[in-house]
C-alpha cells in the first residue's frame, strides 16, 4: 500500500447555501464510501503564490491523500470525486516515502 495525493483542479462554486450543503453532502458521502482509504481528507485552497514567479498558475483548488494498492487503484478511487461533477479534474500522484 502507498499513499496517493489527489490534487483537485477547477470545479464550480455553489451559488446558494442550499447548493453548498448539497456539495458538502456529496463530498462527505464520497469520503464515507472511501472508508479507510482516506489518510487525510485534505482541504480546499485559498489564495496562492509561487516563489520566483509571482502568482501561482496551476489552478489547483484543493487536495486529499488516499492509500491504495497501486496508481491504477488510486485513480479508480478518484473517479468518484465530487469535483468532477462541477467540471473540475483530479490529478493523482504517488507519494514516494523518503
Amino acid at each position: 500500500m502507498a499513499n496517493y495525493l489527489l490534487a483537485y483542479r477547477g470545479g464550480s462554486v455553489p451559488a446558494s447555501e442550499a447548493e453548498q450543503q448539497e456539495v458538502m453532502e456529496a463530498w462527505m458521502g464520497w469520503f464515507g464510501r472511501l472508508g479507510d482509504a482516506v489518510v487525510d481528507g485534505g482541504a480546499p485552497f485559498g489564495g496562492s503564490a509561487s516563489v520566483g514567479g509571482g502568482e501561482a498558475a496551476s489552478g489547483l483548488t484543493g487536495y486529499s491523500v488516499l492509500t491504495a494498492d497501486s496508481l491504477e487503484a488510486a485513480t479508480e478511487l478518484a473517479s468518484g470525486c465530487p469535483v468532477l461533477s462541477g467540471g473540475g479534474s483530479v490529478d493523482v500522484y504517488e507519494a514516494i516515502p523518503m
